[in-house]
């Protein structure tokens, strides 16, 4: 199993029904192929559309219907679209339950910073500081490390997306989460020890007695539907 598929699946696992969901661009889009069977959720594009499903088959994708980056979406039954003054005020009135997002960094408190690199071209800010601010819950998806570099670090040296701490970050070697403002190790991926998640993490992480590894349990692709 690939890293984003481990991380997506993992985080599947945090949707509850009836949830009010925000997705964000990577790996956190294909958390919607993985929605456990039955259940209903209501997954939120900021561009204006409630109502998303899985990424469309290869030939099935439709020019019109996007998400936020213009990436392909399908829109399950009952879905609705609207401008992105009303998309917005469902985030930034805080009546998302979770939003999932992608990440550059995070901090051992929990801060997050994803939005730009300094002197990168970068096509604007998007909905992430109004998401980090407004949900409810916020889960941050990423791979551990990149170019061989810790991305879990002491402190952010790119520019903060909000100054409101994450809830819980998943990596292809770990879940972890942030209750107290300290970074605590939580579950370990399959096949993969405390000692190498330590090694690949700049962060100082609180390590409990025991930590589990994370359950992935086998299942079909998303056959949720919008009530």
């Amino acid at each position: 199993m690939d890293a984003p598929t481990l991380i997506a699946r993992r985080i599947a696992q945090e949707l509850r029904p009836g949830m009010l969901a925000n997705l964000g661009v990577g790996i956190p889009t294909l958390v919607a192929n993985y929605v456990p069977p039955g259940m209903h959720i209501y997954f939120q594009s900021e561009n204006g559309l409630v109502g998303t499903g899985p990424i469309p088959q290869e030939g099935l994708a439709q020019a019109y219907l996007t998400d936020a980056a213009g990436q392909p979406v399908t829109a399950l039954p009952g879905a609705a679209t609207f401008d992105s003054a009303v998309s917005f005020g469902l985030i930034r009135g805080g009546h998302l339950d979770l939003t999932v997002l992608g990440g550059l960094q995070v901090d051992q408190q929990g801060l997050l910073a994803n939005w730009t690199i300094p002197g990168k071209m970068v096509p604007g800010m998007g909905g992430a500081m109004d998401l980090v601010t407004g949900a409810r819950r916020v889960i941050v998806a990423m791979q551990h490390t990149a170019r061989g570099k810790p991305k879990i670090v002491r402190q952010c040296s790119l520019p903060l997306t909000s100054l409101r701490t994450i809830d819980l970050l998943v990596t292809e070697l770990a879940v972890i989460g942030f209750d107290g403002g300290r970074a605590t190790l939580l579950e370990t991926a399959p096949g993969v020890g405390v000692e190498q998640v330590l090694a690949a993490t700049e962060a100082e992480l609180v390590v409990p007695g025991q930590v589990p590894q994370m359950r992935i349990e086998p299942m079909n692709s998303i056959e949720g539907v919008s009530s």
